[in-house]
């Protein structure tokens, strides 16, 4: 279903046991998911597809809301790719893992959020940062990046971010991954 812009609802049967990565990449429309509730392997809440026994997210949309119920613990490779509709983004304190290019091309994204309670993420100022590493992974149009310290290096945080029109980097920034 790969850029299917049509698309608006999913419903996975009890027969899928594998969503491969891209399938349903840039479907721009989609605004409901939903999972068999005989499927062995997925499940689906707040129109997120969830590998349950890894609590991956491995699919959201336009409409989702990232379980706080501690059934999701990372967010998966391109689990939002292209979905230019979502808007804000809540991590909850359960996501202690987001893969790569996991909100890459979320056109209008406004506000990115961490629950104080996540120790591995936090929020500042619309932006999304690894506390550890001091990276910012994600960044929308109307991010501003923290000159506190708390940002190092920044690794394609704006990627796909058409809304941007300027920023600043900082001085405590030494590292840019373009």
């Amino acid at each position: 279903f790969y850029d299917c812009s049509g698309l608006t609802s999913i419903t996975i049967p009890d027969s899928v046991t594998s969503i491969g990565i891209g399938a349903f990449y840039r479907c721009t429309s989609l605004t409901s998911i939903t999972v068999s509730l005989e499927n062995k392997v997925y499940h689906s809440k707040n129109n997120c597809i969830i590998n349950t026994e890894e609590k991956e997210l491995v699919l959201g949309c336009k409409n989702s809301v990232i379980p706080s119920d501690g059934s999701v613990t990372s967010i998966g490779y391109s689990a939002f790719y292209g979905c230019t509709g979502l808007t804000k983004i809540i991590i909850p304190s359960s996501v202690k893992e987001i893969d790569d290019n996991a909100f890459d091309i979320c056109s209008k994204l406004i506000r990115i959020s961490v629950d104080p309670d996540n120790m591995v993420y936090h929020s500042q100022n619309n932006c999304l940062i690894d506390i550890k590493e001091k990276k910012l992974i994600r960044g929308c149009k109307n991010s501003i990046i923290p000159s506190d310290g708390s940002v190092t290096s920044i690794s394609y945080a704006f990627s796909g971010c058409t809304g941007l029109t300027s920023i600043t980097i900082p001085d405590s920034v030494t590292s840019i991954d373009d």
